[in-house]
C-alpha cells in the first residue's frame, strides 16, 4: 500500500488532484500505520455530472434490461476471481474473512441476484409494464396502461464506511439494471476499497462509458448541482442525511439509509435450552463480533423476559469466550477485528459513556484497551489500532429513554427487560423506526402480537425458531430479494427488494392510446391491435421471422357429451357438474352439464398447434387462465393464438414468447382466455410453408 493520493474514477479515466490541499489520511485500523490519503482538490463535479448525464445515459441507453443484467453478471464474474485480493485489502479496514464473506461476497452476491432477476423479470426491451391494460372505451378501441422508463439523470450514491463493496453495490446494481448512470461516493475510512473494486471492473473493460463514476473523497458542490431527473442514495448517520437532504432542490429523489436502534426480542416461550434461547445466544453473539458491531442492521436492544436475563448473560459470556478471538484480521485464529479507525473507536467509547451515565451498567466487558493477537501471532494491547472488546450494557429501566435514542456504533447493544409482549412491543417502537427486529420464538400467537403491534415500526422482521434456525441467513443481514430501509429514524427509505430498487430508477406514467399505438410503444400486442393470420403457421417461425401480432385462427370442433364422460372416466375428474344434469342445473353458474376447462385448454391446444418438429422447442406453462363462459354439450369452440411478446435470451440460442389465446363459442362468446408460454429457436432451417 502507500500513501499517494487515491484516485478518482471519472470521465471513464483514473483522475487525482495536482495540488492535494489537506488531504486526509486514512490509517490501518489494526496499527494505525498510514495506507493511503484522500483528496479532491481541484475537481469538476459539474462535469462528472455532465459525463454521466450525456455518455453514461447514450451508453446505457442503448442496452435492453437484458444486456445490462448479462453485464452485471460478468462483473460479479470478473470481481470473484480477483476476491483473494479484496479480502486482503479489507483486512487493513478491520475485516476478518467471516467479514468479508457479508462485504465482498455480499456484494458480488447482489450483482449475480439481480442479473438473473433482471433476465427472469424484466423483458428484453427498454420499457417496463406495471399491471393490467385498463379498458377506456366500450368498443376497446381507447386503453390505458402504466408504464416505467428510465429516469434521465444520474444516480449519485454516498456509501458509509463499514460495507465498502456490499453498500456501494447494492445500489449500483439496480441502477444500472433501469439504465441509470451512477456517481459513487465512498466513506473515506474505505474509499480505497471502493477504488480496488471500481478498478478491477474498469481493468476488465465490463463499464459502458459513463455508467460509473467513482469520487474518492469530498464532492463540493455535487448535491447543490442536481436536478430533476437525478437522484440520491445515501447511507450513513440520520444527522448527515437531514444536511444532505438539505442541499438538493425537491425535484431530486432522494432515499436514505440511515443508524437505528434495532431491536432482537427473545419470546416468552424461549426458556434456556431451548433451540430458540440457543440461536438467540448466537445470533446475539454474531451481531456483537461481525466487523466489530459496525452494522447499520445490528443489534442494538436485546429485549429479553425479565426473568431470562440473566441467563442470557451468562450464555453470551460462554459463547464469547469460547468462540472469540480479538486481534489483527491477519493474525491466524482471529475471529473479531478493530473498529475501521481510532477515531471511530473513540466515538463508540463517547457514546458508551452517554449510556453509563443514563444508568446502563456493564455487564460484560470493559472499555480498557484489550489485550489481542497481533499480526505477528503475539498477545498484547495494540494502543494505535482500534480494538474494543464487546460490550453488554443492561438497564434496569427498560424505558430509559437513552437505550433507545443512542447508538454506540461498534460491539455495543443494552440488555432491557421486560414482563409481557405487549410491553416488549412497546420497548421495540421506542426506537423511533428500525431497519429490522428479529424475534425468536417458536409461539404463532407471540410472533403474530409482536407483528401486528411493531411491523409498523420496522423495514424487516426476522422470525426465527427451531425449524428456520440454521437456515436463517441472520438478523443482520438484509438480502437482495427483499428490502432493505426502515420507517422514522432508519431513514424512511427502501433499498433492495428485488424490482422494487429497479423501479425507483424509473417514472412510472399512464399512457393511454389505441391498441395498436400502446403495442407499437409497449413491444407487447394488445387485444384489438393490428395481427396477421396469413401466411406459414407462427410455429413455423423462429424467433428471428416471428412477429407481435402473428397470429393462427383454428377450425371450430363440436364438444359432445361422449367426449365430457371420456374425459372425466379418462383423468378420474367426475365432478358433477360434468356428469349430473339434474346437480348441475341446480348450480347458478350451469345451465346443465358442462365440459370441464381443462378439456377446453387441452382441446384448444390441438386446435392451434403445429405438430412437426420446428422452431417451437417447448411449452412451459400457462398464465392468467381464466373460464369466462360454461360449454354445453353440442357447443362448437375455435382458438386463436396471437404472440404477444417475443423475449430473445441474450446467452442462450432460444427465446420465450408468450401467445394470447382467445378460446370462443359459435356464438363468438368468450370461453376462455389465458397466455400460453413457449420456449423457441433464434433460427432455424427454412421448411415447406404450411397453411395456417
Amino acid at each position: 500500500m502507500t500513501t499517494e493520493v487515491l484516485p478518482s474514477y471519472l470521465r471513464d479515466s483514473w483522475w487525482r488532484p495536482t495540488e492535494p490541499v489537506d488531504a486526509a489520511i486514512v490509517a490501518d485500523a489494526s496499527t494505525g500505520a498510514p495506507i493511503t490519503r484522500v483528496s479532491t482538490t481541484g475537481i469538476d463535479t459539474r462535469a462528472v455530472l455532465d459525463h454521466a448525464r450525456t455518455v453514461g445515459q447514450r451508453t446505457l441507453g442503448a442496452l435492453t434490461f437484458h444486456q445490462r443484467a448479462v453485464l452485471l453478471k460478468q462483473m460479479a464474474t470478473a470481481l470473484t476471481e480477483r476476491k483473494e485480493e479484496l479480502y486482503e485489502l479489507s483486512m487493513a479496514a478491520g475485516s476478518t474473512r467471516r467479514d468479508s464473506l457479508s462485504d465482498v461476497d455480499g456484494g458480488i452476491g447482489v450483482l449475480f441476484t439481480y442479473s438473473s432477476k433482471g433476465r427472469r423479470e424484466l423483458p428484453n426491451g427498454r420499457v417496463y409494464l406495471d399491471g393490467p391494460v385498463e379498458t377506456l372505451s366500450k368498443d376497446g378501441t381507447f386503453l390505458g396502461r402504466h408504464v416505467y422508463t428510465r429516469l434521465t439523470g444520474v444516480a449519485v450514491q454516498i456509501n458509509a464506511f463499514n460495507f465498502p463493496m456490499w453498500g456501494a453495490l447494492e445500489k449500483f446494481a439496480p441502477a444500472f439494471l433501469a439504465g441509470v448512470p451512477s456517481v459513487v461516493k465512498p466513506a473515506t475510512p474505505t474509499a480505497y476499497i471502493a477504488e480496488a473494486w471500481v478498478r478491477m471492473l474498469a481493468e476488465a473493460e465490463l463499464l459502458p462509458d459513463g455508467a460509473l463514476q467513482l469520487i474518492s473523497g469530498p464532492v463540493p458542490g455535487l448535491l447543490e448541482a442536481l436536478r430533476l431527473g437525478d437522484l440520491v442514495g445515501f447511507t450513513g448517520s440520520a444527522d448527515t442525511a437531514r444536511r444532505l437532504r438539505a442541499l438538493v432542490t425537491p425535484d431530486v429523489r432522494f432515499t436514505s439509509e440511515t443508524d437505528s436502534i434495532n431491536a432482537s426480542v427473545l419470546g416468552p416461550d424461549a426458556a434456556a435450552g431451548t433451540p430458540e434461547f440457543d440461536a438467540y445466544v448466537k445470533q446475539l453473539m454474531v451481531e456483537l463480533t461481525t466487523k466489530a458491531g459496525q452494522k447499520c442492521t445490528a443489534i442494538r436492544r436485546a429485549i429479553v423476559p425479565a426473568a431470562a436475563a440473566d441467563a442470557i448473560v451468562e450464555a453470551l459470556r460462554a459463547l464469547l469466550a469460547a468462540r472469540t478471538v480479538l486481534g489483527d484480521p491477519r493474525a491466524e485464529g482471529v475471529t473479531m477485528g478493530p473498529l475501521v479507525s481510532r477515531a471511530q473507536r473513540d466515538e463508540v467509547v463517547r457514546q458508551v459513556g452517554v449510556l453509563q451515565d443514563a444508568g446502563g451498567r456493564l455487564l460484560l466487558g470493559d472499555l480498557a484497551e484489550p489485550r489481542v493477537r497481533r499480526a505477528d501471532g503475539t498477545t498484547g494491547t495494540a494502543p494505535d489500532g482500534a480494538f474494543l472488546a464487546p460490550l453488554l450494557i443492561g438497564f434496569d429501566d427498560p424505558t430509559t429513554a437513552v437505550a433507545h435514542d443512542v447508538e454506540a456504533f461498534g460491539p455495543v447493544a443494552s440488555l432491557l427487560p421486560y414482563a409481557t409482549v405487549a410491553e416488549a412491543a412497546d420497548l421495540i417502537t421506542r426506537g423511533g423506526g428500525s431497519l429490522v427486529t428479529s424475534v425468536a420464538t417458536s409461539d404463532p400467537a407471540v410472533a403474530l402480537e409482536l407483528l401486528t403491534a411493531t411491523a409498523a415500526s420496522n423495514g424487516r422482521m426476522l422470525f426465527l425458531d427451531r425449524a428456520d434456525a440454521r437456515s436463517s441467513t441472520g438478523h443482520g443481514a438484509p438480502v437482495p430479494h427483499l428490502v432493505h430501509g426502515g420507517p422514522g429514524r432508519a431513514g424512511g427509505g427502501e433499498e433492495l427488494g428485488g424490482m422494487r430498487a429497479v423501479l425507483h430508477h424509473m417514472q412510472r406514467t399512464a399512457v393511454q392510446g389505441s391498441p395498436d399505438m400502446l403495442t407499437a410503444l409497449t413491444g407487447v400486442w394488445h387485444t384489438g391491435a393490428e395481427a396477421a393470420s396469413a401466411g406459414i403457421h407462427p410455429f413455423r417461425k423462429p424467433l428471428s421471422g416471428l412477429r407481435v401480432g402473428d397470429r393462427v385462427d383454428s377450425p371450430e370442433r363440436e364438444v359432445a357429451l361422449a367426449d365430457i364422460e371420456t374425459f372425466a372416466r379418462f383423468t378420474g375428474d367426475t365432478f358433477y357438474a360434468h356428469m349430473d344434469e339434474d346437480a348441475a342445473a341446480a348450480n347458478p353458474f350451469f345451465p346443465g352439464r358442462v365440459a370441464h376447462g381443462y378439456l377446453l385448454v387441452s382441446w384448444a391446444a390441438g386446435l392451434f398447434v403445429d405438430p412437426d418438429p420446428g422452431p417451437v422447442l417447448a411449452n412451459y406453462g400457462l398464465e392468467d387462465l381464466r373460464f369466462v363462459t360454461p360449454v354445453s354439450p353440442g357447443d362448437r369452440i375455435r382458438v386463436t393464438l396471437t404472440a404477444k411478446q417475443i423475449t430473445p435470451r441474450e446467452t442462450d440460442e432460444y427465446g420465450e414468447v408468450r401467445w394470447d389465446a382467445l378460446i370462443r363459442n359459435q356464438r363468438d362468446e368468450t370461453v376462455a382466455t389465458y397466455d400460453v408460454l413457449t420456449l423457441v429457436a433464434k433460427t432455424w432451417e427454412t421448411a415447406e410453408p404450411v397453411p395456417a
